[in-house]
């Protein structure tokens, strides 16, 4: 969308971000809690601290903000952008401090809806920014690699170790290592198990109709349970196994814990790898088909060397979908003592802790984020109609 008359030289989404972004300026910026149960008090961002600390950040907001409105100005926006989460990372170190100093010993302090409001203007501007640049695949990767070491480097500095979440995190170090990766290995196993699965299955339909016919539709009911009645499923299912058959309790099966939950995740993941598996051989052009039995090639190698190539972009989009809609979905494994994640997330809603809740989700929206921009990064290298260069 495109300004009009004197408005031309600004751009429409900058526009909106800047209002957008000055509106949530006025919301609180951060809460103020007696101790880590209880609904706190927000704060203005202008007030978390004194005015000649929180001031360079909010002038860095304000600036960044501004920077986003001409149009054209793509790599201006990329860089208002930056300067805007800086501002905010500013005004949320000294607020952090400054609200605790003297608030009691139990007293935690956390970021607020202002602050989250701004977070995701800021990221939208970036993402506009970016989109509009057009950057190649190794390019993307490059900013996507700064971006998690930028984040590491501030957390691991101990910058907003004041933070109730960042607390939270300190109190369970090693519990969180553990469940991260067991997060990990619901996630990327159950995708490697669909894999193992799904690839061979989805080869055989996209060469047989009748099995494709018969396959995909018991795939898309299983996609139509819901997720809490999936993992609910698996329970008596797993269990029944784990006591009637010998060594398998042994081996990890049992009707609660990772079994159960690997499973569902593997059996949720079997429709987008055998679909995405048969579309992509299938998109394959006729011509190309031709050509190659017009070369002599049998079928293995029309499928190794015509057929997989050109409908791979395809099959990793099916392997994209199902690992970040692993990732969300393993959060509720902790509901049946699977793990990850979701062990935080339901440990803080039984205890009202909002910022259990969050040493949660966080990490789950981030690892999805960062995995959806990964596989994007590999189909469109995968693209053979495409000469990707950095």
């Amino acid at each position: 969308m495109s300004l009009q008359g004197p408005w031309a030289v600004l751009s429409a989404p900058g526009l909106l971000f800047a209002a957008l972004g000055l509106a949530a300026l006025s919301m609180p910026f951060m809460t103020l809690s007696a101790n880590r149960i209880v609904a706190g008090d927000g704060v203005l961002a202008w007030r978390v601290a004194d005015p000649s600390a929180t001031l360079p950040g909010l002038a860095a907001i304000v600036a960044g903000l501004m920077l986003g409105l001409p149009s054209g100005r793509t790599r201006l926006h990329l860089a208002g952008a930056v300067l805007g989460l800086g501002g905010v990372l500013w005004v949320l170190m000294q607020g952090a401090s400054a609200l605790l100093d003297g608030a009691g010993d139990y007293a935690r302090v956390s970021p607020s809806v202002g602050f989250w409001f701004l977070l995701v203007v800021l990221m939208l501007l970036m993402a506009d920014a970016l989109a509009a640049m057009t950057p190649r695949p190794l390019l993307r990767a490059a900013f996507l690699a700064a971006a998690l070491v930028a984040t590491a480097a501030i957390l691991s500095s101990g910058a907003l170790s004041d933070l109730s979440v960042m607390q939270e995190y300190a109190g369970r170090r090693d519990a969180f290592r553990s469940e991260f990766l067991r997060h990990l290995g619901l996630a990327f196993g159950s995708l490697a198990a669909a894999t193992i699965i799904g690839f061979p299955l989805g080869i055989l339909c996209h060469r047989r109709s009748r099995l494709r016919n018969a396959t995909l539709p018991v795939l898309s009911f299983l996609q139509t349970i819901p997720s809490l009645a999936m993992f609910g499923l698996m329970i008596p299912i797993l269990g029944w196994v784990g006591t009637t058959v010998p060594g398998a309790q042994a081996i990890g099966i049992a009707g609660i814990g990772f079994a159960p939950a690997f499973v569902a995740l593997l059996l949720y993941s079997l429709l987008p790898v055998v679909g995405n598996t048969a579309a992509g051989l299938a998109s394959a052009p006729a011509a190309a088909i031709e050509a190659a039995r017009g070369m002599g090639m049998t079928p293995r190698q029309r499928l190794m060397r015509v057929e997989l190539p050109l409908g791979l972009p395809i099959v990793l989009t099916g392997l994209r979908i199902v690992l970040v809609q692993n990732i969300g979905l393993a959060v509720i494994a902790g509901l049946i003592g699977g793990g990850g994640f979701g062990t935080f997330v339901f440990q803080g809603l039984n205890q009202t802790a909002t910022d259990l809740i969050l040493l949660g989700a966080l990490p789950t929206v981030v690892l999805a984020l960062v995995a959806a921009i990964v596989m994007d990064i590999l189909v469109e290298l995968a693209r053979p109609t495409q000469t990707v260069t950095q």
